[in-house]
């Protein structure tokens, strides 16, 4: 039995792949402000053109540039692993087989994204990068990238997160980056979210309207925001994931997962592993497909399906996402790479169309969950792929109930070596569920009305 599954670095993919090609019915169009669509020139303030042109791509597969390549090499490809002593520990039949994210330098999958994103801008000639990060994965991700490419790079961190985790500024610090709390008083969204609530624990759509701002303000034209997750060209760097995971799935002599899952903030590395195992499903593969959300932030199982704006300031073309409303501040929990109130439009379609089918945990049975995989396999898991992991269990529980041996494939999105205080407060007994109530939802979802309708528009195949 085979623990670590391994590829050869000759057998990394060189090729990214593009769901957009293959989704049955394609997604609505991002909209301007006057309700018609944004057409590519309109973004070039914001996004260097050559990943505009990703953006927008409905090419299957695209190239990976060598250079990046190179530097992907420091880690990849990942290991798949298998989780023999959990599949001990819960007397399942099922095989649990994860790919193991944690092992690149800032120790999660964003570094995937973050290396071609910094490479692109270079290319385009842009001298530095803005961003948001929630966690901190994917602040630490790009400054880690830029340092390496040779970009200066600010990065606007959600405050309670800011404050929660310390050592992830840190690591952004050590990387050459500015880390700033968000809401600032460095732009004029922040300046004013602050003057309306001067105690607010901050969230990924003000940060967002933030690193917009601070990218498309600089008189000098070289600077450009980059997104950690959401977007088409974001979702399509971390492909990667997957399509190293079927190499090693096969390689020891399994065709396809029948079920996979991981958790789900903006969409990225849920998107990373689970869309080269979509396009199986759409051909006729019997594969369950679950993105796992915080029941703190539930947009994809509560939220509304309909175009709302990415950012709080309203900077963002309009989307069509399942979303909780552009105003959302979700409550303080552990898992910040979660507290986003949308969800990538390309999965908002998978979900739309049935090919995925979302759910929603406790933050304490998560904790729980988590306790139980690090007293089985040993390493500690962030607070957000600890979702996956609650997710995993029961599915694992189940096939054991059924007496069927079910092989599920998880995205072990990264460690949680900075994330401890989550688990001292679990370990306290300080640690409490948050569900979001019914008018709380009410009062953030009504604005949605005044956009255009997104139709849900699916061929009702799943």
């Amino acid at each position: 039995m085979e623990q670590k599954i391994q590829l050869k670095e000759s057998d990394i993919p060189r090729q990214w792949y593009n769901l957009a090609a293959d989704l049955p019915t394609p997604p609505l169009p991002p909209l301007g402000p006057d309700g018609n669509p944004v057409t590519p020139d309109m973004l070039t303030p914001v996004f260097p053109m050559n990943l505009i042109e990703q953006e927008v791509s409905t090419k299957r597969w695209i190239d990976i540039p060598e250079e990046v390549l190179n530097i992907l090499y420091r880690w990849r490809p990942t290991p798949l692993r298998r989780a023999v002593n959990l599949e001990k520990h819960l007397k399942t039949p099922a095989r649990i087989y994860y790919k193991d994210e944690s092992v690149s330098p800032p120790g999660s999958h964003k570094p995937n994204t973050a290396v071609p994103q910094a490479w692109y801008n270079k290319q385009f000639g842009i001298q530095r990068l803005t961003t948001e990060t929630g966690a901190g994965q994917w602040g630490s991700a790009l400054a880690f990238a830029c340092k390496l490419i040779g970009l200066e790079c600010k990065v606007f961190m959600v405050r309670i997160s800011f404050d929660q985790k310390p050592f992830r500024k840190l690591m952004m610090q050590v990387w050459g980056a500015k880390c700033i709390a968000s809401p600032s008083t460095e732009t004029n969204a922040g300046r004013t979210i602050l003057a309306q609530m001067p105690d607010t624990p901050g969230s990924l759509g003000i940060a967002i309207s933030e690193a917009i701002e601070a990218a498309v303000t600089d008189p000098t034209g070289k600077t450009r925001y980059s997104l950690g997750s959401v977007l088409n060209h974001v979702l399509l760097h971390q492909t990667i994931i997957g399509l190293e995971a079927k190499k090693q799935l096969q390689s020891v002599g399994e065709k396809l997962p029948d079920i996979v899952i991981a958790c789900a903030g903006g969409g990225s590395n849920f998107a990373g592993l689970a869309f080269p195992f979509t396009t199986d499903k759409i051909n006729g593969a019997n594969i369950e497909i679950m993105p796992i959300e915080p029941t703190a932030c539930p947009k994809m199982t509560r939220g509304p399906f309909s175009y709302d704006h990415g950012d709080t300031a309203c900077m963002t073309p309009l989307l069509p996402m399942y979303s909780l409303g552009h105003a959302f501040v979700p409550q303080p929990i552990h898992a910040g790479g979660l507290r986003y109130h949308g969800m990538a439009p390309l999965v908002c379609q998978g979900i739309v169309e049935g090919l995925f089918k979302p759910k929603a945990y406790k933050q304490t049975k998560c904790y729980e969950s988590a306790m139980t995989w690090t007293q089985t396999e040993g390493t500690i898991c962030a607070p957000e792929t600890s979702h996956a992991i609650a997710a995993v269990i029961d599915e694992a529980v189940k096939a054991r109930e059924e007496g069927k041996k079910k092989v599920i494939l998880f995205n072990y999105s990264g460690h949680g070596l900075m994330d401890l205080v989550g688990y001292d407060n679990y370990l306290s007994g300080k640690l409490r569920d948050i569900e979001m109530p019914e008018d709380e939802l009410f009062k953030y979802t009504k604005d949605l009305e005044k956009f255009p309708k997104a139709p849900m528009r699916k061929t009702g195949q799943w």
